[in-house]
């Protein structure tokens, strides 16, 4: 063991990798001490069986790691040792093998094919908004007008089939009345839908809401919290998101799909024994579910792999790398089948960039890293504040009038600027967009050949497309338009993100950074065509050059300000090259992403899930933060010097009687057993579950187990066990006999990497191999966050 503490110490900054090899070494120690031992013949013992229940966890508990892979272990033993006595042994054990990649398969199939539908109902419900196809009411905007023969390049989006809604109600498309009606009605179909989402959610489903991303992280760190993967949850969410989207509110639908794809995972897995009945290799499960939301979100396979290893994954071995990707390229193909944007693209933002990039450009590129810092930094601080202030006062007692309120004030704050009535992703896609002759966006609206005087007339085509023009009259409007769009943004999304609707953030944050990418590109394109002589323009950028590329400088910005958020590295710059389809821009992207994470860093250590954890007081040990106290065990074991004395059990001194009353009139979740209340030798550890199930069991199922009973969790039974009175019980099945405890000297960071790398829920404390307290993880947390001068009361479960 103090070999192993060495070796702890020495690796204290790790990362998931080594967590999997310290997790499967002690396995191997520890693995023989679960099993447990029959108790002879001639004592009553129903538990030889198996007692159901036995095993399992209550509501907001965390899960035994430890235990839970050393039944894993048992498991495979029992399956190789019967493949070699029969050949239905042998089909059954391959089954078994084969069982992990079936369950893969069909939560890519079934994530991809949810996420398609999200999709195309987000779209058709975004655009039933703006008005109504005549020649079939299922067919979306761009849908209807496809097969129209009127259309034009210039007004591609106006055909005779689509009408507004103020050419369906007062029969004319333009003017003030025009104008009017369909105000109105953008705004009614804006609280239609978000009333419907929160009512949804409130009456079927609470879980549903948010973006999921932080519990689902506290899940996989061992946490359990039941119904939030369930049935109901998938159901509410996949049809809240829909409405949610479409209404208009500044979220998006990235981060839900992450929990979607793990609700499917969750609930597929009880298809599968070894799955149902293990709450670790339910997670590994998880962890490649994850995955597969990303790669649904933004078409990015080996994005999502690494994106949930990177930010959600606690626990994440090899296998479940393979099985991630193999689960994620499904769920891609599946999407890719189903072709929800009719553009054979998985996201309606994608984007390829044919200009090479300048090494001078890394500069603007670096002040993009910063603008995403900065407000990444400043997002997190007034949206924690905002979400505080509606969980202490009344604000929190109101969520449907909460979402109503800001769907209200979004609709009508947004409908005058086309470029936030406009759905977040069409924003984003116009704003990575490279302009072409035949665009007819206002951000393209630049001075053609011959109307642009001398300058004009150098106009040319270059090998990389148009050459830089100076910007026309829609340019500047839309510039304006831009501004406005970028400061509605960066407020109203901090109050949105954390309403009790389905809320991802990853489409907000883009937003932001692209409106300010692309408004800083444009800038740069201007300054590069009016200023071409200047020395930092010499030698890459003349006259009729393709110099400057906005487009790009959206998608970096974008980037940035997603990375500032939730301070993500290399998931994002793959995630954002898998969106580009370009190497040429992964220096790019890594300078902008890196200087994001260090200037938000700078700021703040946490990002946005991991604020949301400890905001709720979730029990999760974050594995990026390090501890840096001069503490001891014994500082921050129970018991303290004026608690009461640890309530513990002895080996084989306790009635049945008295062990309920322990119980009863205690809420802790597990109990130390020793040889007696004199000696307080250490000899094992029962949880509480397992014992008053075990209890009701004996006394429903067992002759003669009353209160006067004996309670045993000795090995070897007394020679003349009755000696008149009623039979003895023995739970030592349920003992568990190699429970990890350390000495009370042990220094607290040993102790909270032990915690973090072995996902343990409590060990225990000793002194020459004395019992002397309990550590859980809870008193872990409570003591960082008093270390940190945070209220140590605000981890809420148990």
């Amino acid at each position: 063991m103090w070999k192993f503490f060495k070796l702890l110490k020495g690796s204290s900054h790790s990362h998931i990798s080594n967590q999997n090899a310290y997790l499967n070494d002690l396995l191997k120690g520890y693995s023989n001490g679960f099993r447990g031992q029959v108790a002879s013949a001639g004592l009553l013992d129903l538990l030889d069986e198996g007692v159901p229940g036995v095993g399992t966890y209550e509501d907001f508990n965390t899960i035994d790691w430890v235990r839970e892979k050393s039944k894993d272990r048992d498991r495979h033993r029992e399956i190789n040792r019967q493949k070699k006595q029969s050949d239905l042994a042998l089909l059954l054990s391959l089954i078994d093998a084969f069982s992990g990649w079936l369950l893969m398969l069909l939560i890519g199939l079934l994530s991809g094919a949810l996420a398609g539908g999200i999709d195309i109902a987000a779209h058709w419900l975004t655009d039933l908004k703006e008005g109504f196809c005549m020649k079939g009411f299922w067919f979306t905007h761009e849908h209807c007008c496809w097969k129209s023969n009127e259309t034009t390049f210039q007004r591609r989006n106006k055909c005779p089939q689509w009408k507004s809604w103020a050419e369906l109600m007062v029969g004319v498309p333009e003017g003030a009345s025009a104008y009017v009606v369909n105000y109105l009605m953008y705004v009614s179909w804006a609280l239609i839908f978000s009333y419907l989402a929160v009512i949804l959610v409130r009456a079927f489903a609470p879980y549903a809401c948010g973006s999921g991303i932080p519990e689902i992280k506290t899940i996989l760190s061992g946490f359990i919290i039941r119904g939030y993967l369930g049935k109901w949850t998938l159901l509410i969410k996949t049809i809240t998101l829909v409405l949610a989207v479409s209404s208009g509110l500044s979220l998006g639908k990235e981060g839900p799909l992450v929990h979607v794809a793990c609700c499917c995972g969750n609930i597929l897995c009880h298809l599968f024994t070894k799955y149902r009945k293990n709450e670790a290799k339910r997670r590994e499960v998880l962890s490649a579910a994850s995955a597969v939301g990303v790669s649904v979100a933004f078409g990015a396979p080996i994005g999502g792999v690494l994106f949930s290893l990177e930010e959600v994954s606690y626990y994440f071995p090899l296998k479940t790398l393979w099985r991630s990707f193999f689960a994620a390229l499904v769920a891609a193909f599946t999407l890719r089948s189903i072709n929800p944007f009719g553009n054979s693209r998985l996201v309606l933002f994608y984007v390829e960039f044919h200009t090479p990039w300048h090494f001078l450009e890394l500069f603007p590129f670096v002040l993009l890293g910063i603008f995403g810092g900065l407000w990444g930094a400043l997002f997190i601080r007034a949206n924690i504040a905002w979400c505080r202030r509606r969980k202490t006062t009344r604000l929190g007692h109101y969520p449907v009038l909460e979402v109503v309120v800001v769907a209200l004030a979004t609709a009508v704050l947004a409908f005058p600027n086309e470029y936030t009535r406009m759905s977040s992703s069409e924003l984003i896609s116009e704003l990575f967009n490279d302009c072409s002759l035949l665009d007819s966006s206002k951000l393209c609206d630049y001075i053609s050949p011959g109307k642009g005087g001398e300058r004009a007339a150098n106009f040319s085509m270059t090998t990389n497309g148009l050459a830089d023009r100076a910007a026309g009259p829609g340019v500047y409007t839309a510039l304006w338009q831009l501004v406005l769009a970028l400061v509605f943004k960066m407020f109203i999304t901090v109050v949105t993100f954390g309403m009790k609707v389905p809320s991802g953030l990853f489409i907000p944050s883009m937003a932001v950074g692209a409106i300010a990418g692309r408004l800083l590109g444009i800038g740069m394109e201007q300054l590069a065509y009016y200023h071409h002589e200047w020395p930092m323009f010499k030698g890459w950028c003349s006259l009729g050059a393709k110099c400057i590329t906005p487009g790009l400088y959206a998608m970096l910005g974008a980037a940035a300000c997603l990375g500032g958020v939730t301070r993500m590295t290399v998931s994002l710059v793959v995630i954002m090259f898998e969106l580009t389809g370009g190497l040429e821009y992964i220096v790019p992207l890594m300078a902008a992403t890196m200087t994001s994470k260090w200037v938000a860093d700078a700021l703040g250590r946490e990002g946005i899930y991991e604020a949301h954890i400890r905001l709720n007081g979730y029990p999760f040990l974050e594995p990026k933060e390090e501890f840096e106290q001069k503490t001891l065990a014994m500082d921050v074991m129970r018991p303290r010097r004026n608690d009461p004395p640890l309530s513990v059990l002895t080996q084989d001194g306790m009635t049945v009687e008295e062990v309920e009353g322990m119980i009863s009139d205690t809420s802790y979740s597990g109990f130390p057993v020793v040889v007696s209340h004199q000696s307080q030798r250490l000899v094992g550890f029962v949880l509480r579950r397992d014992l008053v199930i075990s209890i009701d069991n004996a006394r429903c199922c067992q002759d003669g187990i009353v209160g006067a009973s004996r309670v045993l969790f000795t090995e070897h039974t007394p020679s003349h066990p009755y000696q008149g009175g009623p039979p003895p019980l023995s739970l030592r099945p349920i003992l568990d006999l190699s429970p990890l405890a350390i000495t009370d000297h042990t220094p607290m960071e040993i102790t909270v990497d032990i915690f973090r790398k072995l996902g343990l829920r409590q060990c225990l404390v000793t002194q020459n191999g004395c019992l002397l307290g309990i550590i859980t993880k809870k008193d872990i947390l409570k003591h960082m966050a008093q270390m940190a001068n945070r209220d140590p009361d605000s981890i809420l479960f148990n």
